[in-house]
């Protein structure tokens, strides 16, 4: 019973950051402001891009590990990406984002990764 729930959250998550990566590929603006921390107009785009492409070679990582890898694998690399929402946590606070925003968003999303690692160890 465990085991399709901890990797049905797994690929929950790995398509999630697929489509955050998308999103900042294809609607910039709006994907800053959603990640807590609007960009400004007339600011550098790359640095939207490059959130984009890491969000998505997250996931394409994720989802390579899922197709491949044992459970005890992936949790592992739950584990590591949950640095990304927990930097992201720190990255909105000090930015001027707001705390719901850092909290709500990001802190609950490194939570759920943790937990989800937490259920693929013990599949």
């Amino acid at each position: 019973m465990l085991t399709p729930i901890a990797y049905g959250l797994a690929a929950i998550l790995v398509v999630f950051i697929q489509l955050v990566g998308l999103r900042f590929l294809l609607q910039p603006q709006a994907a800053a402001t959603g990640y807590g921390v609007p960009a400004k107009l007339d600011g550098d785009s790359a640095y939207l891009t490059i959130k984009g492409l890491r969000d998505i070679t997250s996931g394409v990582i994720g989802a390579a590990l899922l197709l491949f890898a044992d459970a005890d694998a992936v949790a592992w690399y739950m584990l590591a990406v949950a640095l990304t929402p927990f930097g992201d946590t720190i990255i909105v606070l000090r930015h001027g984002g707001t705390k719901a925003a850092a909290f709500g968003i990001h802190f609950a999303t490194a939570v759920i990764v943790v937990l989800s690692a937490a259920l693929l160890f013990a599949a």
